[in-house]
């Protein structure tokens, strides 16, 4: 009884250790391997409340990475959430811009509708919260926007990487 038991959990447990081998396998998404980065973004001195950071590669067949800004902490991803960038350095562009006022949506909305001799707006249109998005005020120095001009870079090693970057006038 005691063989015959021990043998049932041998096989329960290397067919849970194949099975586990597979689904990890399944998971690989062949893009290579890519290393943890993470770190602060500050401005004047105080974590910067939201925003994106965005990694961009040197030429434009590589993958670059992004991130959402949350309390001034950022953590970057290539394809997934938390994957990570690949080793290599990058120009770096960060954005933070006031919300989207529904109220201001809606108006801009309306007094589009009335142009167009229509009433009765109900919801906001997605297009017309991306225009007020793109329309709203940057916290931070709009130099930051662009990779031409943000002069920010980083260097991503083939390991754990922390990289902070503090944000100035």
């Amino acid at each position: 009884m005691f063989t015959y038991m021990t043998s049932v959990r041998r096989v329960i447990a290397a067919s849970a250790l194949i099975g586990m081998a597979g689904f990890l396998g399944c998971s690989d998404d062949s893009l290579g391997t890519r290393y943890p980065v993470s770190g602060t973004v500050t401005y004047k001195g105080k974590p910067l409340e939201k925003g994106t950071i965005t990694f961009m590669p040197p030429s434009p067949e590589a993958r670059g990475a992004s991130g959402e800004i949350v309390d001034g902490e950022y953590s970057l991803m290539t394809h997934t959430p938390g994957d990570g960038a690949f080793p290599g350095t990058y120009k770096v562009v960060v954005v933070s811009r006031e919300e989207a006022d529904p109220q201001k949506v809606q108006a801009a909305q309306q007094k589009l509708a009335a142009k167009a001799g229509l009433s009765g707006v109900q919801s906001p249109d997605p297009a017309m919260i991306s225009k007020v998005r793109q329309t709203a005020k940057s916290r931070i120095p709009e130099k930051y926007a662009a990779p031409t001009t943000s002069n920010l870079t980083a260097e991503v090693k083939a390991q754990s990487n922390t990289i902070p970057f503090t944000l100035e006038d």
